[in-house]
Parts: C-alpha cells; sequence; structure tokens
C-alpha cells in the first residue's frame, strides 16, 4: 500500500483502486492512465508541484487534459508569482516519483488547490503514488481530507 492509500483507510473514506501495467517508456502520465483505464480525459486529474514567491511550494490538482495557469494560481494563493516546481525538489518534498505523486500522503503537508471542475464529478482520479496505480475518489472528500481551496487553475 501507499501512504495515499494507506490515508484515505485511516480515515474511513470511500475510494476505489485502479491499476494498468505502467509502461516505462511512456513519460505521458496522466494520457497512459487514461487510455489504459479507458477513461474520460476530464476526470483523470495530475498532480502538479508549484513553487510560490516568496518561495513556498504547493499543490495544484488539474484534468490531464488541461493545462496549468500559473497566472491563475499566483492569483488564488495571494502572490505575485508563481512558478513549476523542479523535478527533484517535487519528488524530494513529497515522497513519491514523478509520475506518481499523489495528492494525498504526501511527506510534507502542503496548500493545495483543487480545478473547479472536480464539481463537476460524483468520482474523480488521482495518482495512487506510484505510476500504474490510480485511485478513483469523491472530490468533496479530497477537498475535506486536503483542506483545499478550490478555484479555476486552468489556462
Amino acid at each position: 500500500m501507499t501512504p495515499a492509500i494507506n490515508l484515505l483507510k485511516k480515515y474511513k473514506y470511500d475510494f476505489k483502486i485502479h491499476k494498468y501495467d505502467h509502461d516505462p517508456a511512456c513519460t505521458n502520465f496522466g494520457n497512459e492512465a487514461v487510455e489504459k483505464l479507458g477513461l474520460n480525459a476530464n476526470q483523470v486529474y495530475k498532480t502538479l508541484l508549484v513553487e510560490l514567491s516568496p518561495k513556498e511550494l504547493v499543490v495544484c490538482v488539474l484534468p490531464v487534459a488541461n493545462q496549468l495557469s500559473l497566472k491563475e494560481v499566483a492569483t488564488i494563493f495571494e502572490v505575485k508569482k508563481a512558478q513549476m516546481a523542479l523535478k527533484d525538489e517535487a519528488q524530494k518534498v513529497t515522497g513519491y516519483l514523478l509520475g506518481g505523486i499523489s495528492p494525498l500522503g504526501q511527506k510534507r503537508v502542503l496548500r493545495t488547490v483543487l480545478d473547479e471542475s472536480v464539481r463537476d464529478f460524483k468520482t474523480i482520479f488521482i495518482s495512487g503514488g506510484k505510476r500504474g496505480l490510480d485511485i478513483e475518489v469523491n472530490p468533496k472528500d479530497l477537498e475535506e481530507i486536503l483542506k483545499a481551496k478550490v478555484g479555476r487553475i486552468t489556462l
């Protein structure tokens, strides 16, 4: 079990595990999950780490079909500037490998924002904490667990 799954079990949230064979040559992890699990790309969410100025890392959860708007992220967190976090720093802070970064069960609790599109679905799919593993969760539960903000963070 991953820290993400352990967290959901600990607090007795409903979720479903979806596994697939990850292709090591694939670097578009979200689209791989969409294809291999036969899902709607708007319902599968990726987890990205963003560095705010002054230096603070935050978590952004958005559909794999969309691009992150750093301007919108800066606005939501009321800072002047936001930029993508470095890959190595994202892995170190979360405890997960790139392509398997879950918003749940990270080594450090970071402020989180969910894209407003989560409100369009009864369940969404997020990384379960490793490549080839997605978790289907109720977005309201995800918002509650993470004490997340919800807002528009896509282009």
